[in-house]
């Protein structure tokens, strides 16, 4: 549920986690330590070395799906690649070896037919999403380096728009299907466990997208038209 409170500097990160604890994994990619005591927002920020503006404008957004604009119009991108460069390693060394060794303990040994199927359902999942993270850190995030630094990039973010591939998560969702529609299993409790952190995880890479979509692209469509400004003859 969106709420209509737009979260300040001022505000305490416990405040802001009681609005709505679905916010937590966001912000443990912002590599805030926890014991977060009564400080505000932006002490928390200084003490960590992120921007508060990139913070508070991602949180908000996502908490609230309005996109704050003014905060926007003033800020780098670089600041949101490290965001995101963070969330990849989130997904790839926590989250993704979590859920698999999850799935493989609430495998039914009865099942030795369909269970090789569903791990190779996730496994063909987190190859693609690999893959997908590997091309923006290998080809996007460096162009956006690149132009908060005045160096050369002949990439355009134009091209990451249209090979940004929203279906990402179809194969995850096939899997979370057949085990919904078919497999029967004597430990349903790890079974469901699975199958939250599943629905979890699709919701949690919708938001990477959508903040890729709406906060990354707009900002580095504004650095490249400055960038070609600036290079144009007078």
């Amino acid at each position: 549920m969106k709420i209509s409170r737009r979260f300040t500097s001022a505000d305490t990160v416990v405040d802001l986690v009681k609005e709505d604890y679905n916010i937590l994994p966001v912000l443990s990619r912002f590599s805030l330590p926890l014991g977060f005591g009564s400080a505000t927002i932006g002490q928390l920020c200084d003490q960590s070395g992120i921007s508060d503006d990139v913070f508070l404008l991602i949180v908000n957004f996502l908490l609230s799906g309005e996109i704050d604009s003014q905060r926007m119009h003033h800020m780098s991108a670089v600041g949101v690649v490290d965001f995101l460069h963070n969330s990849h390693d989130y997904f790839l060394a926590y989250k993704f070896p979590h859920i698999r060794a999850n799935l493989l303990g609430a495998l039914d040994d009865s099942h030795t037919d369909i269970n090789p199927i569903i791990v190779k359902f996730f496994d063909d999942f987190v190859h693609h999403v690999e893959e997908h993270f590997r091309y923006e850190e290998n080809t996007v995030f460096p162009h956006v380096r690149a132009l908060a630094s005045d160096s050369h990039t002949a990439y355009s973010i134009s091209t990451f728009t249209r090979q940004h591939d929203d279906e990402i998560s179809r194969t995850l969702r096939e899997m979370k299907n057949i085990i919904l529609r078919y497999y029967d299993t004597s430990r349903p409790y790890r079974m469901y466990d699975v199958l939250v952190d599943i629905c979890n995880v699709e919701e949690d890479l919708e938001c990477h997208n959508i903040i890729e979509n709406n906060i990354l692209v707009p900002l580095v469509h504004e650095a490249e038209k400055r960038r070609h400004k600036d290079a144009a003859p007078r």
